[in-house]
Formats: structure tokens, sequence, C-alpha cells
């Protein structure tokens, strides 16, 4: 059995060790176009802002440690084009230039995403940060004393944090974002006021409604200039979202969403036999929503990597579903979500209701008493739970964690506001802030 796996990153290396535990004498092939196989992107802004200098503590396994398992593992190998019924890819050594073709009994799609790169003037003079490569380049900026002002071109999760790095360094920063809030598909209004509130408070400048046309340079001036605005920047880095990465796949008659994401099944199989995928380039079953959405998570990615790398070798293991659980750290504030939020019930017709508290996250006598706010989304009728976010300056995302527990064993909120969670005043009030929620939730 000859199984090849398209790259090799989070979910194709996932896939490869668990396939080599599942099955010992399968012939595994795995082709990377980078240099690097099982790197850690999440990383990556720590990275940037200084938290740690040898870039190595990113990378899981090298290709060498790897091929010791018996698994052939090719770096800096483009598959550029897949040929369903001849069961074929061509592949193209990128050092080399080399174009051959390898034939597989089964394969894996797992070729990740990519920066999407908007229609703005100049783009090409914003720094990325998607790969080991952008993160060297983007640090070494980030360290250059004559860089006091950096702009961020989205207000998502890499934006944000390249954002708190950024201030961190004793950058001047601004992010522009083309909607009217940051993480808008994340988190509720309610939740990112109180993050945008805290941005502004130290100093990051926040444009919203703000689309970058122009990245101008005169006179050894960078200018950012939007719709509405020109901003004088010295760096930017350019963040706006990311796309699957399978534009070569798309004569191949396997099923897609609009934006190119590989609809797959429980199991991980596509539209097309023997072929399998998982991670950024494809979907995921959500378990509120009911249906295959792309939720782009390094999560998602080694847990149905592990799935896959299971079928691949004869098993029929299915993906339990995902929450979409994500959180984010801001500066001297932390925030998570899991389910659905607000909007998602609204989009879904659900009959729904919602609550929003503020409280402490311990007892005031106590060192580092801080304000906590919760919001629940549930089921007016079931009162089940159907979506959280915890947001503040402690204690928020292992909250957010409890929420995630509850909306997959789909606690009711009566059933939160009675959770048996510990206490101690170091850590919590006799009724913590998920209690209290639970039970304000009528």
């Amino acid at each position: 059995m000859r199984i090849i796996i398209v790259g090799g990153i989070a979910a194709g290396m996932s896939a490869a060790a668990k396939l080599r535990r599942t099955d010992r004498d399968a012939e595994i092939v795995v082709y990377e176009k980078s240099p690097h196989i099982s790197f850690g992107a999440c990383g990556l802004p720590y990275y940037v802002g200084g938290n740690f200098d040898n870039v190595d503590r990113m990378l899981v396994r090298t290709p060498e440690k790897v091929r010791e398992t018996g698994i052939d593992v090719k770096i800096e190998h483009e598959v550029v084009s897949l040929n369903v019924k001849t069961k074929t890819i061509e592949v193209k050594n990128l050092q080399s230039g080399e174009v051959f073709t390898d034939n597989y009994d089964r394969l894996m799609i797992a070729t990740g995403a990519a920066t999407v790169i908007p229609p703005i003037k100049n783009i090409e003079k914003a720094y990325t940060l998607r790969s080991v490569e952008d993160g060297e380049k983007l640090k070494a900026k980030m360290q250059d004393e004559s860089i006091k002002k950096i702009a961020v071109i989205g207000a998502g999760f890499i934006g944000l944090e390249v954002a708190d790095v950024a201030k961190e360094l004793g950058k001047e920063v601004c992010v522009f974002n083309s909607g009217n809030r940051i993480l808008e598909n994340v988190l509720d209004k309610e939740v990112t006021e109180i993050l945008e509130e805290n941005l502004r408070a130290h100093g990051i400048e926040l444009y919203f409604n703000s689309m970058v046309t122009s990245i101008d340079t005169l006179d050894g001036k960078t200018k950012v200039i939007t719709n509405t605005d020109e901003v004088e920047v010295d760096l930017v880095v350019l963040a706006a979202g990311v796309r699957p990465n399978t534009s070569f796949l798309k004569d191949t008659g396997i099923e897609m969403l609009p934006n190119g994401a590989i609809v797959i099944d429980e199991e991980g199989k596509t539209s097309i036999q023997d072929i399998y995928a998982a991670g950024d380039c494809a979907t995921v079953y959500h378990l509120v929503k009911e249906e295959q959405v792309y939720i782009p998570l390094a999560t998602n990615a080694n847990k149905l990597g592990r799935i896959v790398g299971s079928n691949l070798g004869g098993k029929n293991e299915k993906f339990q579903g995902t929450l979409g659980s994500s959180c984010i750290k801001l500066l001297d504030m932390e925030a998570g979500a899991t389910g659905i939020t607000e909007e998602d019930a609204k989009n879904m017709n659900l009959n729904y209701k919602s609550v929003f508290i503020a409280d402490k996250n311990h007892t005031d006598y106590c060192p580092g008493q801080e304000k906590i706010y919760v919001k629940l989304i549930y089921n007016a009728d079931t009162k089940v739970i159907l979506g959280g976010q915890v947001v503040g300056k402690s204690d928020a995302v292992q909250r957010t964690n409890v929420l995630a527990t509850a909306i997959f064993a789909k606690m009711t909120t009566e059933q939160l506001g009675m959770l048996d969670l510990c206490y101690a005043p170091p850590f919590a009030r006799t009724w913590d802030a998920l209690n209290i929620a639970g039970n304000v939730s009528k």
C-alpha cells in the first residue's frame, strides 16, 4: 500500500505518525513545499516578539528523525497537480526544478492555507507571518531600533498578536480593519468592546471600516493610505486572513466550499474515493452548527490528522467534531470563545437567549483580584448551552475550557449554575463567575 501525504506541517505529520503506528508496513511518502516539517506556526508572533530566540523550538520533529521511522519525507517538493483517474500526482523539486510523476493507492491532502493578499497597491512592501522564513524576516525588523511605528492590516488572531508583541517591544502600533471591530467572527460585541478599550488605553490605534488602498513610500517614509486616512509608519505587517492552499485541485472534481476548503466527512474522506484531507485546507464538522465549516485552527488540524492517519491505515475512526474553541492574549487581558456566538445564533434562526455578566475572578482579600466577564448563548426552550465567551485580565481562558466541556456534554444553564467548581480564595469565589452566569440565565 503506497500512501502519499501532501503537506507535512500539522495535519500531515500527525497523520503520517499515526499511520506508521497503525500500519508498520505501509509505504508512506510526505511531500512538503517548505524546508520544514511539523512546524508550530502559532508560535510565530511570540518568536517575532522575542519571547524566545531559537526557531527550532517551533519545530516538533526534523525530517531526519521522521525518516528514521520509515517515512519518506521530501522537503522543498511542491505537488502541482493531481489526476484522480490515474491516481497520480505531479511534483516539482523546488531545488532542482525537476518535475516528476508519482502514484498512490491512497492520498491525503494537508496543504494548509496561505495569507490572503488583498488588492492593495505596493502590497509587496508589507511583511507576512505564515512561515519560519516570514518570522525570521519580521523578527529582524522588530529588533531594529529605527523601526518606531508598526501598522498591522487585519484584526484577526495573528494581526492582533503581532500588535501585542510589537507594543511589548515598545513600538507604536496601529491596526487597520475593514470591519467595524476586532475578532468579529469569533467574539460578540460586548466582549470585543472590552478588548478594544484596553488596546486603546495602551496606546494602540484602531482604524475600523478602513480599507487600505495603498502602501506608499516617498523620501524614505512609508504611508498607509486608506479610504479615510493617511498614516505614516515604519513597517507594515499584513494579516488579513488566510485562504486554503487548494488551487492545484481546481480541475479534479473534489468538492470544495466557495473559498476553496475541501469538504470532508467525519472520517476525513473527500468526495473522491481514496482521497482524504485535513487541516487548514479542509472543512471541519461543527457540533453546534451541525455542518461542515471552515475553522483553520491548529487543534482541529492535529486531531483530524490523527483520525485520517488511522483511516489511511484501514481503520474507520470518526472525528467527534469541533466547537471552534479559541483564545487570545492581548497585552494584560485574555479572552476565550467556544461554541457559537450570538451572531451565529441569529444567522441560524435559533430560538435562543443570551446573558452577559460582570464578576470577579477571585476573592477581594487575595492579591490580583480583577473583573471577569462571561457571556452565554443558550437554547431558550431547553436551556442547553450553545456558546460561551469569557474575557478578563486573569483566569478567562481556563474558564472558557469549562464552557467547552459543558457545551460538549449538552449541559443546561441550570446545571452550570450548580456545577461543582473548585473554590479557594486565591482562585475563585464561593459562587464562581460561571455559576453566576448559569444562575442568571433564565
